[in-house]
């Protein structure tokens, strides 16, 4: 057994970025159609896909609350911006607000015009006037009805409930569907189609908030934007406005919670004051009359004066335990926004003031966190212990102020019943006197009082203007922002590029098979003697074209006569040589291979025998015409000579010795010495002795040919032959300590899309440098070879 003077090295490879766009250029159709089904399906999308429409508006919040205190001067609660429009936010998406904007727009019935693709609301257009007869608050039809007009005196009306039941109907006679009556009074266009459906007020609310955005309108500004996107352009504006005014409307009326019910108070006070106050001047008067009495001493007037004066300053403190005990309850609130009654304005210290400011803020940054976290988080319970802090405080200062309040009344009962106590001097009939114009008197300075009071918190209440005003209404925009064409279009696009390569890459990366010599130099460094390529024509079962070597000017013609040059380089040192062919499993072209071999070595008048070795499956019988009835297997197991098996072809020159009828032991005959003694016999006779043997990766019978043979040649198919092919001549040598095996990659079609990206950089002495073949790519339009693929360019200029 000799040894190959090529010395096994690894391979150096580098990348080729060429080939790498040859990978994808080779599958460009790919990519040309992913990118026309994204186009088309951006195409449909934009189709059918009604358009939305976006209208913008903006609203002013004011710096400060103006409302007119006791002590005559604006209570300021400055916010932050940021905070005061997130929490202004909320009072603007809530069901009140919403509600009572759906309110202000025709909303009971939406009309809609079918059409071949979509459907398009009409509003604000009304194509023809519903009159509702009788409709349940509540329980009422929402489903969709569909009308067509017929003629001038009826149409055609079906619920989407029930589409196959259409019913003929006059104009103007009534309709009974949807727990509802109704009846349609204009004539509808002849074969028109139109829909329409009955809504209720709390339909429209999750329309109009789930269109709804607001923002600030920029940094460090109190100023907010609004923005409402729809289907519909013109509703979209108008219930975006209708918002803006409930909100403004809702603002002043909470502003003036506070003075309203203060003056609600004071209301009931002097009901019950003038009241006593007639009844007190009538027995004033009948005393006087009947004890004949004018008018009191100075000492007597004085002490009435000033029994007045403590009570008309008690009930001033009752007034204020009133605010005191509102603001109390809105604390004890969880939710609501705080604010300080008119009577406790002026008496606020700062302090105070600013800690309800400080709620309020907490407040609105607890909504804003409600928001984004779940009521267990812990953000949100960081704003609820502040706010529990914050609330703590107030409490401490509302005590506070309730004690000293209380403590003020206690001395002015105190006072009164000193004052009290002193009229025990005076007369009986002076006292009862006394007594009278007292009570006359207190309830006269308190009917005074609180009707300055009243007119105080009325005059605050009227002084009291909106913490907003509209800055931009909206306007009806037809320009859609969505479906938005050029986005969904470019989208599209890129979508389909990347899909296109990326099944390319898919492709590739899914691939298990080996196409090209760069990926078997990758993967052994077994040495690759020849690449052949492909066959340019029809193989039949036979081979017959193989063996009559067809087209002998083409590149699969060129590319085995590369592998019969380099079998020269193999055992150079013998004359004979014995040459065993094998692969891993069938089906990769070993037995086509040997025959091609065998008809180029004879066209150079080398005496050529050719061993059908494969003694379970063989067919190279047939490419010779043999019958295979006599063959190896009889001349192994001594049932025929060796004249009586060998076949001569005449017209191609060569010898050929059928594998023969399949024996039970096959492999045990390929390890017989007769075998041994039929290569050294042909080994004299022959310069080449071919041996086409079983696959090596099903059975075990061509190992003691390959341990026998001058070469061995391994066959590896490409685009048939997985990776793992590839490691099986170098574990071939390894365990029988050979040095005489070759690969040949046959059936080489230079299919870019599977191409290794690296290229063996022969000059560095990487891969194979000893042997001379090529894959014989890139030479197409040299004038060599028949089966060239000419470009068109070629074409023009040949002409």
């Amino acid at each position: 057994m000799t040894e190959l003077v090529q010395e096994k090295k690894a391979v150096s490879q580098s990348i080729d970025f060429y080939k790498i766009f040859r990978v994808f250029l080779s599958r460009w159709y790919w990519v040309a159609f992913t990118v026309t089904v994204a186009i088309c399906g951006a195409w449909l999308y934009l189709w059918y896909t009604p358009p939305i429409f976006q209208t913008g508006a903006s609203l002013k919040l004011e710096d400060s609350n103006p409302a007119i205190n006791t002590g005559g001067q604006a209570a300021m609660q400055n916010y932050n911006y940021t905070d005061k429009i997130q929490a202004e936010s909320f009072t603007i998406r809530s069901n009140e607000v919403i509600a009572n904007a759906v309110k202000t727009l025709d909303y009971k019935i939406s009309y809609y015009l079918k059409g071949r693709v979509r459907t398009t609301e009409l509003y604000p257009n009304v194509p023809f006037v519903i009159e509702i007869i009788k409709q349940d608050s509540v329980n009422f039809g929402r489903s969709l009805y569909a009308v067509k007009g017929i003629d001038d005196k009826s149409f055609q009306i079906s619920s989407a409930d029930n589409e196959d039941a259409k019913t003929i109907v006059k104009y103007g006679q009534n309709i009974n569907m949807g727990n509802m009556t109704f009846r349609i009074k204009d004539n509808i266009p002849v074969n028109s189609t139109y829909q329409f459906k009955f809504n209720s007020k709390e339909d429209f609310i999750g329309r109009a908030m789930g269109g709804l955005n607001i923002g600030e309108a920029a940094r460090f500004t109190n100023v907010m934007s609004l923005s409402q996107t729809d289907a519909n352009a013109v509703f979209a504006a108008d219930i975006l406005n209708a918002i803006m005014k409930e909100y403004v409307k809702y603002d002043v009326i909470q502003r003036r919670r506070s003075a309203r019910q203060t003056v609600d108070f004071i209301d009931n006070q002097l009901g019950f004051i003038n009241t006593e106050a007639g009844k007190s001047g009538s027995t004033l008067a009948n005393y006087k009359t009947q004890n004949k009495m004018v008018d009191m001493s100075s000492s007597t007037a004085m002490t009435v004066g000033k029994l007045a004066d403590f009570e008309k300053q008690k009930t001033e403190l009752n007034l204020k335990l009133l605010g005191i005990k509102q603001l109390e309850d809105q604390i004890n609130n969880n939710r609501n926004k705080v604010e300080i009654g008119v009577d406790l304005e002026g008496d606020l210290s700062t302090g105070l003031g600013a800690l309800v400011t400080q709620l309020n803020t907490l407040l609105a940054n607890r909504e804003i966190k409600l928001n984004q976290f779940n009521p267990e988080s812990q953000p949100v319970k960081q704003v609820e212990q502040q706010i529990a802090n914050v609330k703590s405080g107030i409490r401490s200062s509302i005590q506070g102020m309730r004690r000293n309040n209380e403590a003020t009344i206690r001395y002015i009962d105190n006072q009164i019943a000193g004052v009290t106590q002193s009229m025990s001097t005076i007369p009986v009939k002076e006292q009862n006197f006394v007594k009278l114009q007292t009570n006359f008197e207190v309830n006269n300075k308190v009917r005074s009082y609180l009707s300055e009071k009243k007119l105080e918190a009325e005059m605050n209440a009227a002084a009291i203007v909106p913490g907003a005003s509209i800055v931009n209404p909206a306007y009806p925009s037809y320009f859609a922002i969505s479906p938005n064409g050029n986005k969904a279009y470019s989208t599209s696009l890129m979508l389909g590029l990347a899909s296109g390569f990326g099944l390319i890459l898919l492709v590739r990366f899914l691939n298990p098979y080996i196409y090209d010599k760069e990926t078997v130099e990758g993967l052994t460094h077994t040495p690759i003697i020849g690449v052949i390529r492909k066959f340019p024509d029809f193989i039949d079962q036979d081979s017959r074209q193989a063996l009559s070597l067809a087209k002998p000017k083409s590149v699969f013609a060129e590319s085995v006569r590369s592998v019969r040059t380099n079998l020269s380089f193999l055992a150079s040192h013998k004359a004979s040589k014995v040459i065993c062919i094998t692969s891993e499993i069938s089906g990769e072209g070993k037995s086509f291979v040997t025959i091609n071999l065998a008809s180029t070595l004879a066209l150079i008048e080398k005496r050529v025998i050719l061993i059908a070795a494969d003694l379970r499956k063989s067919k190279l019988h047939k490419a010779f015409g043999s019958d295979n009835k006599k063959g190896l297997s009889s001349l192994l197991s001594g049932q025929a000579t060796f004249e009586q098996v060998m076949i001569h072809d005449d017209v191609h020159h060569i010898d050929f010795i059928p594998s023969g009828p399949v024996p039970p032991n096959p492999s045990e005959l390929l390890h017989t010495a007769a075998m041994k003694e039929l290569l050294k016999q042909l080994e004299a006779d022959y310069d080449y002795v071919l041996v086409d043997t079983a696959p090596v990766g099903l059975v075990s019978d061509a190992i003691p040919l390959i341990r026998s043979s001058d070469i061995n040649l391994f066959v590896i198919r490409s685009g048939v032959s997985q990776q793992r092919a590839a490691n099986i001549p170098e574990r071939l040598s390894r365990e029988y300590g050979l040095s005489n095996l070759a690969i040949i990659l046959n059936a080489f079609g230079d299919d870019a899309l599977y191409s290794n990206y690296y290229t063996t950089d022969y000059s560095r002495g990487g891969g194979n440098s000893t042997y001379y073949y090529s894959d014989y790519s890139g030479y197409s339009g040299s004038g060599y070879y028949d089966d060239e693929n000419r470009k068109w360019w070629m074409f023009w200029k040949k002409k």
